[in-house]
């Protein structure tokens, strides 16, 4: 019976494997009542005691765990979006990497009447809103204008709780099948099944944390992306518009046509070569084909020659 056990265990750490961190608190919960179960206690029993574990309540969710990103978008006059920018990323650099880091930075000078940048930032939760607040005030500074803002939030309260359960499941089986090994309870069969089940859940654990980092992480710190502009775009439309239009189109137009020469000459040299070769083998035998106008002369002309 005990050798049932380890095979339902290690069975249990090969299911789910490729799950994500969303709907896998009961099943992981129930593996974990499995591994708990005494290894000399029915087979029976453990599954009873994992089917009275899914069928628990709701997952008790704390505080609530919100991922928030942020959007800035201020219009700038010519030539003050470096200088603006630069200011923003040392504001940010000035917190220290506990506080705000730099994503991305980069700027876009199309020329003397238009200009754009991004500045994309990771700022702590707790200080997002007052840092926001202090970038609007450097930009009113230069004369500058927030034009659009957007604050959005996602809930990763369930995720991360769900996760920690599966972390915490995980942890658990794996610590019952090192005890197994360790004690060498079972055959060799059931060793191997539980070393196996061993790496898996190695890896399991491996990718839950690695999920858990991720969504604190997202939690801790807010994405922030500022964007600049300077200037304005070419008005579409206007005299030149038309012009430069039909310029840039030349080159497709010409490939166009002579793309179409090209299939006309594929498809017109093969019908050709098969005309020729079948009139040549009419007029072998006394017949003619008459496409053009000197073979009807020609024909006119031995009719006339011909007695009467």
């Amino acid at each position: 019976m005990r050798g049932l056990v380890i095979s339902a265990m290690a069975g249990a750490a090969l299911a789910g494997c490729s799950e994500g961190p969303r709907g896998v608190y009961d099943s992981e919960v129930a593996y974990s009542v499995a591994v708990e179960a005494d290894a000399s206690a029915p087979l029976e029993e453990a599954a009873e005691a994992m089917a009275e574990t899914s069928a628990g309540g709701e997952i008790p969710v704390s505080a609530a765990q919100i991922a928030y990103t942020y959007r800035l978008g201020f219009q700038l006059p010519l030539g003050s979006i470096k200088p603006v920018q630069e200011q923003h990323a040392e504001m940010c650099e000035s917190r220290g990497p506990q506080k705000c880091r730099i994503i991305s930075m980069r700027q876009d000078d199309s020329g003397e009447e238009y200009a754009s940048g991004r500045l994309e930032i990771a700022v702590a939760a707790s200080d997002a809103r007052a840092f926001a607040k202090q970038l609007e005030t450097t930009s009113g500074d230069a004369n500058g204008e927030l034009t659009s803002s957007s604050l959005t939030g996602e809930d990763l309260s369930k995720d991360i709780v769900d996760t920690e359960a599966r972390l915490r499941s995980r942890e658990m089986l794996r610590d019952r099948l090192m005890d197994i090994l360790a004690r060498r309870a079972g055959t060799v069969s059931e060793l191997v099944e539980a070393e196996r089940g061993v790496a898996q859940v190695n890896q399991e654990i491996d990718q839950a944390r690695s999920w858990l980092e991720t969504m604190r992480g997202r939690v801790a710190f807010s994405e922030m992306t500022i964007d600049y502009s300077a200037g304005a775009r070419s008005p579409v439309g206007g005299f030149s518009e038309p012009i430069v239009t039909a310029w840039n189109s030349l080159g497709g137009i010409l490939g166009g046509v002579i793309a179409g020469i090209m299939v006309m000459l594929t498809a017109l040299v093969p019908i050709a070569l098969l005309i020729a070769v079948l009139r040549a083998v009419l007029h072998r035998f006394g017949y003619r084909l008459r496409f053009w106008k000197s073979d009807l002369r020609e024909v006119e002309a031995e009719t006339e020659d011909a007695p009467a």
